[in-house]
């Protein structure tokens, strides 16, 4: 069964460059444009793992994150942070217990995907036997 994974940026080349490695990688991958749009989503379908830019508009990522830990139906999900060199996350947002890997752009679609399967504990190994 493949893992679906909620991108979240309002960057479009963003969305684009990560829906395709995740794609490409085996995943199902949906895409939201802010935080507010992601909420909306997560009301149809709920991913494994959430990936999600710090600074959007309407809705950022910590209010996001913030959104997810307080619904129990998808409390358990998993957060990757994406966010600007130097832009240092506050000790509320380190606090978050559902935030599991913060991530500085640029990045390369690679380490994503590797962070991705880590926070999914899908064995590398058996993914690149089974491409």
């Amino acid at each position: 069964m493949s893992r679906r994974i909620l991108v979240v940026d309002d960057e479009s080349h963003i969305l684009h460059v990560l829906s395709l490695k995740l794609r490409n990688s085996g995943f199902i991958v949906d895409t939201a444009v802010d935080g507010e749009d992601a909420m909306h989503q997560l009301a149809s379908a709920q991913p494994d793992l959430v990936i999600t830019d710090l600074q959007m508009p309407y809705v950022n990522g910590i209010e996001l994150c913030r959104s997810l830990l307080s619904d129990a139906a998808t409390a358990d999900i998993p957060v990757i942070i994406l966010t600007a060199r130097g832009y240092a996350l506050g000790s509320e947002a380190a606090s978050l217990s559902n935030v599991r890997k913060v991530v500085n752009k640029p990045f390369s679609p690679r380490t994503i995907l590797e962070q991705v399967r880590r926070v999914l504990g899908i064995d590398t190994d058996i993914m690149e036997r089974a491409a």
